[in-house]
């Protein structure tokens, strides 16, 4: 894995931004593990998919074009309907529960969250509030990019997430 930036699949040249704000972005084939998950599991999940992840990527010779993220379908509750992966240079040969995905293309409402992921939760509220503010309405599919690949000796305020909410047309 190569773990270059999302400079084919972005539209904002690298810049960086505290406020949310909105980029078109281009549709991207993904490799994937889809799950519905309860939160309690949810870091076993991650943990388990970018094992296997890793593992077909590597076999199958494909590139990844993308830091990590996580597809998050419909509302949070007490599961959450999710799809992890990367972004790849071609569709991954569906193999132990790694299946083609993708993201989708169109205008994003997006804000970068500078911290530990336990502080997610209200940055999204923010860019739904942000949104909400302006009359851009939410698809139900959000995904989060993990810009910064955690480590267990990191501090967590240095994570960066890119929070995307696709806007509904």
């Amino acid at each position: 894995m190569n773990g270059s930036g999302m400079s084919s699949h972005g539209t904002d040249s690298g810049a960086s931004f505290l406020e949310p704000h909105c980029v078109n972005v281009d549709p991207a084939t993904t490799a994937v593990v889809r799950g519905v998950v309860p939160v309690a599991e949810l870091r076993d999940f991650f943990d388990a998919s970018f094992g296997a992840l890793a593992r077909v990527i590597e076999a199958q010779r494909i590139t990844t074009l993308s830091p990590a993220f996580g597809l998050y379908h419909g509302p949070p509750g007490h599961t959450l309907d999710l799809e992890v992966g990367f972004v790849t240079s071609r569709a991954v040969r569906p193999e132990a529960g790694v299946v083609v995905g993708s993201l989708p293309g169109g205008r994003v409402a997006r804000l970068t969250h500078y911290g530990s992921f336990d502080r997610l939760g209200s940055s999204w509220e923010r860019l739904h509030f942000w949104m909400q503010a302006r009359g851009l309405p939410g698809g139900e599919d959000r995904w989060e990019t993990y810009i910064t690949q955690p480590s267990p000796d990191m501090d967590p305020r240095d994570l960066r997430t890119e929070l995307n909410w696709p806007l509904s047309h």
